[in-house]
């Protein structure tokens, strides 16, 4: 692959499907698909989902965790943060600036581009209007989004959306952005959600859905439109009722077409091909739209994660999806075993399964996993210089650390 990506690969999510694909390699079987029906409407509260016998995780290793951090050069990033919290112990460090101009350290509070953990969001969103009974996991987006995929698709349901076995085609017409002065140059691009869409409406699907696992973002970007019909509002402005305010996420936003980040964050940068860096910070995100546009912060993500695995935001019938894969003879399309639920992936590591999700903007790459029952919950996020697969190293790094004895 390229420094960046080329356009010949699809324009969603490219380095976010080759990270998960090489972390996720080890994961073990959870739990299998299931047809559900819908379950009553849910609200913030204690409802509890029925989690799996406790296996202990090791002790805090701060000394790993600190090494993991502090490796600057390994690929080369700008700075790096993690939040370590559950049962099994707590803890906080940083390393690097978050402003090179200033020299500013990071701190806890700065914002940051959380990439694909919007699907996140948006899955518990999807999840929830199917309990309160307004929408059927096995009902064809085609159905409540009439002419937007061409009439020759197959019907895809909302749960192949959701775990990403849609089939959808490649996506065509995006600009090249195969090397970093061309994804400069394209930085305040805007896209609307049907332009997006317009990219993978050609041809005809890659397999029959439901019958392979390939991670997309598009999938995501049909999701997004679905809430907005479903509810008639912006899907931001849904994510804002029902999680952000509820839960007190004073610091996560949907940003829209903004391009900056505001307050206190951390810049993100990108080496060029003359060697110099380019604060890439600033970039409309209408590309991501619906799939990886959110900004957050570890903190509100750790609360957003608490929240979700302990049955506040969905009743356990719709959580038990999140961690739910597909039939053990759906795979990824490269043969591996899948390795998404509805809106969460999961990982082994040192004998610990996490679940959650990562994500990756120019200038920034982060993570959010916890265990099942949460005796171990780790939300980080670094800032790499390059967007390829050499930023799986922090990655792996950081997992191992999180396990290591």
């Amino acid at each position: 692959m390229s420094q960046q990506r080329s356009s010949s690969l699809s324009r969603r999510a490219v380095v976010g499907a080759a990270v998960s694909g090489a972390v996720l390699a080890a994961t073990a079987g959870p739990a299998r698909a299931a047809v559900r029906r819908p379950a009553p409407r849910p609200s913030v509260g204690p409802a509890r989902a029925p989690v799996p016998p406790a296996v202990p995780v090791p002790p805090l290793n701060v000394s790993a965790l600190r090494a993991a951090l502090s490796d600057l050069e390994h690929p080369e990033v700008t700075a790096t943060q993690l939040r370590v919290s559950g049962s099994a112990g707590r803890w906080y460090g940083t390393a690097g600036v978050a402003d090179r101009a200033t020299g500013r350290a990071v701190e806890a509070r700065d914002t940051f581009r959380i990439g694909s953990i919007t699907k996140v969001f948006v899955a518990t969103v999807v999840l929830q209007l199917v309990a309160e009974g307004r929408l059927r996991l096995e009902a064809p987006v085609q159905r409540h989004l009439p002419g937007l995929l061409p009439s020759g698709f197959p019907p895809i349901s909302v749960l192949q959306l959701l775990n990403h076995t849609s089939g959808l085609p490649d996506e065509k017409g995006a600009p090249d952005l195969s090397t970093p002065e061309a994804i400069a140059r394209h930085r305040y691009d805007r896209w609307t959600p049907r332009q997006i869409v317009a990219t993978v409406a050609h041809g005809s699907v890659k397999f029959t859905p439901g019958s392979a696992q390939e991670y997309r973002g598009i999938n995501y970007v049909l999701l997004a439109l679905l809430v907005e019909r479903l509810t008639g509002r912006p899907y931001g402005e849904v994510i804002g009722r029902r999680l952000l305010r509820p839960l007190g996420l004073r610091h996560t936003s949907v940003p829209g077409d903004d391009p900056h980040l505001h307050g206190p964050h951390v810049h993100g940068y990108m080496r060029m091909t003359d060697g110099s860096l380019l604060d890439i910070t600033d970039y409309d995100q209408t590309e991501a739209w619906g799939e990886g546009e959110m900004i957050s912060t570890t903190g509100d993500l750790d609360r957003f994660l608490t929240a979700l695995f302990s049955g506040e935001l969905l009743p356990p019938r719709e959580l038990e999806r999140m961690f739910t894969l597909p039939p053990d003879d759906v795979r990824m399309v490269d043969g591996t075993p899948a390795r998404f639920g509805a809106g969460l992936q999961t990982v082994t590591m040192n004998g610990v399964t996490f679940w959650g999700k990562t994500g990756e903007r120019y200038g920034y790459a982060s993570a959010m996993v916890a265990t099942r029952d949460q005796q171990r919950r780790a939300v980080f996020s670094f800032n790499p210089t390059h967007r390829d697969a050499s930023q799986l190293q922090v990655t792996l790094r950081i997992a191992e650390a999180l396990t290591k004895p």
